[in-house]
């Protein structure tokens, strides 16, 4: 199984389950939208006896404001 190391955005250092048919991007739900990450070089790790093969994504955009306040406008 391969892991998505997550860089920037809200999910800044997580690392999630990748499943093997992910392409380019990578969207995830975050509050009432999504998160939008988009992959960033190759694969590492991918040897028998390496660990995981992980595969680093970089935020991308969000669907919906992250974090806004009453009136709809971001803090």
């Amino acid at each position: 199984m391969a892991i998505a190391r997550l860089t920037g955005g809200p999910l800044d250092g997580q690392v999630i389950p990748l499943e093997d048919d992910t392409d380019d991007s990578l969207i995830v739900p975050y509050g009432e939208g999504q998160l939008v990450y988009r992959r960033s070089g190759d694969a590492e790790n991918t040897g028998d006896d390496d660990g995981p093969t992980q595969v680093t994504f970089v935020f991308g955009e969000e669907t919906e404001d992250i974090n806004p306040n009453e009136d709809g406008r971001l803090e």
